[in-house]
């Protein structure tokens, strides 16, 4: 018997492997797509109840569509002037998942979070995420480079702890009190780059959010010792990212950046401001089963900026 060619050797061990191995040739592997299947339920929000305030903030609701586009059930809670854009965009919402729903109200008055709470449960008996986006900044909180920082406007500053600690505080007091009876529930807070560091300008903002930092941290401990490990608390803490509150500050009319915009990018290793769909995967990761086992964490969506030094 003469010598065997190279596709003759294949195509004997090709029939051997197929006999001996047959798993090997099947066009799916059952342990693989076990894994895919249990992937698939360990990030799935299909169905969830997120509750987020300031929902029509830039941030906030792009997020809450990119929730409701997941099949989750978002309710979108805002202040009362501003119903009839909160009315229109849940329509663009339900295009998407036809149980979203809107409510009003303050996230700084106890009654009308009541008001929504109760909304919420008669409609669907639970909720499963509250997500605090509700916040902001006021000009006499901020020390200008050429002010005094003894000129800073006291009352104004504690009207900003208000809003972003007190504003974050009280929502979870109301809504998540829930938590508590369900034993599940995850809190997802937003914080800020000028929490963990020196951000010139923004004084009162980032008293704040070093204050939602904490927050965050305090009531992980505390509702995972009291209530389980199915309630769990962390925060995201986006970078810069260009909206109508800070658009002149970090770019000129033309588009091109601010001295300012220009000393933040220098900073940012990957070179850009961020996008709202940045910080899509981190919160869907954080309010998903995937992360059943995080919570008091504070997750940079930053582009390296908490990372890079500058040098």
């Amino acid at each position: 018997m003469g010598r065997l060619s190279v596709r003759q050797l294949l195509v004997i061990s090709y029939k051997l492997l197929s006999t001996t191995n047959p798993i090997f040739f099947t066009t799916q592997n059952p342990e693989t797509q076990n894994t895919k299947n249990t992937m698939n339920e360990l990030f799935s929000i299909k169905g969830k109840v997120i509750v987020v305030t300031g929902a029509m903030g830039v941030l906030a609701n792009s997020l809450s569509h990119y929730f409701a586009e997941q099949g989750a059930r978002v309710v979108f809670l805002d202040l009362p002037r501003i119903e009839d854009k909160l009315k229109a965009t849940v329509e663009k919402a339900r295009l998407k998942s036809p149980e979203c729903i809107y409510c009003t109200g303050s996230v700084l008055e106890r009654a009308s979070l009541e008001g929504a709470r109760d909304v919420i449960l008669q409609k669907f008996g639970r909720i499963d995420a509250l997500i605090n986006g509700a916040g902001g900044n006021m000009a006499g909180a901020i020390v200008q480079p050429t002010d005094s920082f003894f000129n800073l406007d006291y009352a104004q500053w504690r009207a900003v702890i208000d809003l972003n600690l007190g504003g974050t505080l009280l929502p979870i007091l109301v809504l998540a009190k829930v938590f508590e009876q369900q034993k599940h529930g995850v809190i997802m807070n937003f914080s800020s780059m000028s929490a963990q560091s020196a951000l010139t300008r923004v004084f009162g903002y980032s008293n704040s959010k070093a204050g939602v930092d904490n927050l965050t941290k305090w009531l992980a401990v505390e509702f995972a010792q009291k209530i389980g490990e199915g309630v769990r608390v962390n925060a995201i803490a986006p970078g810069f990212f260009i909206g109508e509150q800070n658009r002149a500050l970090l770019t000129n009319p033309d588009g091109s950046y601010t001295q300012r915009g220009q000393t933040v990018i220098k900073k940012t290793p990957v070179g850009r401001f961020g996008i709202p769909e940045d910080i899509f995967g981190t919160s869907h990761f954080l309010i998903s089963d995937a992360a059943k086992f995080v919570t008091g964490t504070i997750i940079p969506i930053d582009g390296g900026f908490s990372a890079f030094t500058g040098v």
